[in-house]
């Protein structure tokens, strides 16, 4: 047995370049369906070709797509991305190159569900000494439901003590340097 392949010829059909051009297009972003005229759709439903793409093979793989994209897509934008993922398919698939592909976008699909939500409505001024109660945000009355404090807090563990904190361990000095005077002693 040898390990080196044989010479010879690979030969790939004409139904499947078809196939990896249209598993190619079904994946690309913004393409939303392969269009086809009422003749092409007829030949696809014979089984005589696939509708909205056809493929020569004669002066090597030359496609032909006809496309519809998503409303507000760029157009160019989703047309080079389909060209760019037709060509590795092919390329990748079968070691050979696309020499021409041709892109045609028939139409575009407008698809209400796939639009961002509309902004919300601006609401009337309410008339003229009347009282309104807005919601309150979560967070906020959160905190107005925890327990008020006897002082205000250093940011650190609790209320604060009888003077301001220097932030570190305990009453602020004021900047009065000498002995540490121990509470104990001083009674």
């Amino acid at each position: 047995m040898t390990d080196r392949p044989a010479p010879g010829r690979s030969i790939v059909s004409r139904r499947a370049i078809t196939d990896i051009t249209r598993s190619a297009v079904r994946l690309s972003y913004g393409v939303t369906g392969v269009d086809a005229g009422p003749i092409e759709r007829l030949r696809g439903r014979l089984g005589l070709g696939e509708p909205g793409i056809r493929v020569s093979l004669h002066h090597g793989i030359e496609l032909d797509l006809s496309l519809t994209v998503a409303y507000g897509l760029p157009v160019a934008e989703v047309a080079r991305q389909v060209d760019s993922a037709v060509r590795y398919g092919v390329r990748r698939a079968t070691g050979a190159e696309v020499r021409r592909l041709t892109i045609h976008v028939d139409g575009l699909r407008y698809d209400p569900a796939s639009l961002p939500p509309a902004p919300e409505t601006v609401r009337p001024a309410p008339p003229a000494g009347s009282v309104v109660e807005e919601p309150v945000p979560e967070a906020i009355a959160d905190e107005a439901a925890q327990p008020a404090t006897d002082g205000a807090t250093d940011g650190a563990k609790g209320p604060a003590t009888d003077g301001a904190t220097d932030g570190a361990k305990g009453p602020a000095t004021d900047g009065v340097k000498g002995p540490a005077v121990d509470p104990a002693d001083a009674a």
